[in-house]
């Protein structure tokens, strides 16, 4: 898998170092995880990475369209590997938890926009809100 890593990285013109490696290891493996969790994640593989180095790796792999990072409304941001898909997320408003939807379908919300105003649209962001089957059946965490 990190030979795939590497290949991501030089395609986008990135060095390959390890910081980077690990923050895309990480991210593969725990999505949607706030930039704590990720330095949390590096470090445990890697203890000499500064926590700088991590926000530098972050914002290199946003930039390049590696990683992306979401912030739904009142939430810390978080960071995920999945890129390109224009795929959604459903978020719980007791624990915060995050999980991919796949594709919006039905009536509402609409991914077209009625009134473009004249920009090429490429992309539509939707969050569902909600209570994660965890929360909903632990009638302490609501």
């Amino acid at each position: 898998m990190t030979a795939d890593f590497e290949t991501q990285l030089r395609a986008v013109s990135l060095r390959v170092t390890r910081p980077r490696l690990a923050v895309l290891a990480a991210l593969r493996d725990h999505p949607h995880v706030d930039t704590d969790t990720v330095i949390a994640l590096v470090r445990a593989e890697q203890p000499t990475v500064s926590h700088q180095a991590v926000y530098d790796v972050l914002r290199a792999l946003t930039d390049a369209g590696l990683i992306r990072r979401i912030q739904p409304a009142g939430a810390t941001a978080r960071y995920e590997s999945r890129v390109g898909d224009n795929h959604h997320h459903v978020v719980c408003r007791s624990c915060g938890a995050i999980a991919d939807v796949e594709c919006a379908v039905g009536r509402a919300p609409c991914l077209t926009a009625s009134d473009d105003h004249g920009f090429v649209v490429d992309e539509a962001e939707v969050v569902y809100w909600g209570t994660c089957p965890g929360c909903a059946a632990d009638p302490t965490a609501q």
